[in-house]
């Protein structure tokens, strides 16, 4: 299978890449929802039900597919006279957001989910928020053609077992680099180049020359580091995730150079001033006003920078850069794009038609034509015409992205490594000292999992950082 995921994603990287990123905007149009700056518990109606006609409140964190997504929904609900969906983009902190609404029973019917969201299924499961849609699947024969579901099963990702708690339709690539091409020729750039430190050298270079009005790049209160700065340090062997699959151990010992190296954005005051205390939509906005030249992020750029914010001034793509300019590891994409039933819903039945509706045929090929994401399934790469892609055909994905197995689901004791990696790079605490505690508590916290049955250790003596997903996967549970 995972062999058969992989030929798959480099067929359909020839011209496509994917999406899946948090935002919102808003506007509001006829049956959809567009919250910004809200909490969960201030959008979700408080009457599912008019008459004879059942509404399914359906979350999304996706900003780059409204357009689509809001007409697909008025086209449902004017076809659907005892069904209306009513669609809401949340913004930042989508997990906490639905684990609030559950709590406080105001969630919706349906959210949508991608192995990015940082959601851990297990913990999902295991507090029964999460509908099993395995009997759902099993009786639909369409569904399973159009998604081949029974293919993309992925062990801690979207199931456990054989129990399937949401299906992916798309697939979405790693980070990329995209940059203001007049602001680097300034500088005297033609590209960006292979090396962390080459990039930093850029960076300087492009705010000497912008004398204050200008910086050489930006970042985003929304997981800064993850943006682009984690894949770095995948493509350049490190540690996923901190895990050595290998010893079914915690080290992040790999990442050193890179978060000192990363560092040198803030000593040589290359960062555009306040940027990182921005929400993820006003560093896009920044850096489509041209305020700094480098900004990371996945696929869902092509739209962001064409429709929501467009640019003033030619913006290229570029590959991620190494430490030393080699590949050594694979840059980890993802499986996106799918649609989870929540336990709390009372018309379940009602929701898995809208399941079905977002993931049928005719609903997948305009989303794929448009754009919007890379197919998973073969079925349907191979029936949307892919010269309708725009922009994304510069995000193809390349043949060192592959997908990680997921690590344990462990329970974290403190802050996360993506946060302390940030206070590292803001010259607020030492690499030495940020590895050191990570180890310390990401270890224990393996091993109490261990102890307490709520995880198991994943070892895959065969492990290639290149290929991770070629590997012998053995659990563990001691």
């Amino acid at each position: 299978m995972k062999k058969k995921l992989m030929g798959i994603l480099i067929a359909a990287s020839m011209v496509l890449s994917l999406t899946a990123c948090s935002g919102t905007r808003s506007d509001q149009a006829a049956d959809t929802t567009v919250q910004t700056g809200q909490t969960a518990e201030s959008v979700s109606s408080a009457d599912k039900t008019g008459g004879d006609v059942t509404t399914i409140e359906v979350w999304s964190n996706n900003r780059h597919d409204e357009d689509y997504m809001t007409k697909q929904v008025e086209a449902f609900n004017a076809s659907h006279p005892d069904i209306r969906i009513n669609y809401t983009i949340l913004t930042d902190d989508w997990a906490n957001s639905i684990q609030l609404a559950y709590q406080a029973d105001t969630a919706p019917d349906i959210i949508t989910i991608s192995a990015s969201d940082a959601m851990t299924l297990n913990d999902y499961v295991n507090s029964g928020m999460f509908v099993n849609l395995s009997g759902y699947i099993a009786a639909d024969a369409e569904f399973q053609k159009v998604t081949e579901a029974y293919e993309h099963m992925y062990e801690g990702l979207n199931s456990i077992e054989d129990a399937i708690y949401w299906v992916p339709n798309g697939v979405r690539s790693g980070t990329r680099i995209e940059y203001n091409e007049e602001l680097i020729k300034a500088a005297g750039y033609n590209a960006i180049p292979g090396t962390l430190s080459e990039l930093v050298k850029l960076c300087k270079d492009v705010t000497e020359k912008g004398s204050g009005d200008t910086y050489g790049v930006g970042f985003t209160s929304s997981s800064p580091f993850s943006r682009w700065l984690e894949g770095v340090g995948e493509m350049s062997g490190y540690t996923h995730g901190g895990y050595d699959y290998k010893t079914g151990t915690y080290d992040f010992g790999s990442w050193k150079g890179l978060l000192e190296t990363a560092a040198q954005f803030y000593t040589d005051g290359s960062v555009l001033p306040g940027s990182d205390t921005q929400g993820v939509d006003n560093s896009r906005a920044l850096f489509a006003q041209g305020s700094f030249a480098v900004w990371g992020n996945a696929s869902q750029e092509a739209g962001v920078f064409t429709e929501q914010f467009p640019t003033s001034f030619e913006w290229g793509v570029a590959e991620l850069p190494t430490i030393n300019g080699e590949i050594k590891g694979a840059l980890n994409c993802t499986p996106n794009f799918g649609f989870t039933m929540l336990s709390s819903s009372d018309y379940q039945d009602v929701a898995w038609e809208v399941i079905n509706f977002f993931s049928g045929e005719d609903f997948l090929k305009g989303y794929f034509e448009g754009g919007y994401s890379a197919p998973l399934s073969n079925y349907m790469a191979g029936i949307i015409d892919t010269s309708k892609v725009g922009r994304l055909a510069d995000f193809a994905l390349q043949d060192y992205e592959d997908v990680y197995p997921a690590t344990p689901a462990i329970t974290l004791e403190g802050e996360n490594y993506l946060d302390v990696f940030w206070y590292v790079i803001q010259g607020n605490l030492s690499a030495d000292e940020a590895i050191k505690d990570l180890n310390t508590r990401y270890n224990a916290a393996l091993e109490r999992g261990l102890a307490n049955g709520s995880c198991k250790r994943l070892v895959i003596t065969d492990f290639d950082p290149l290929h991770p997903s070629g590997g012998t996967s053995t659990y563990l549970t001691e």
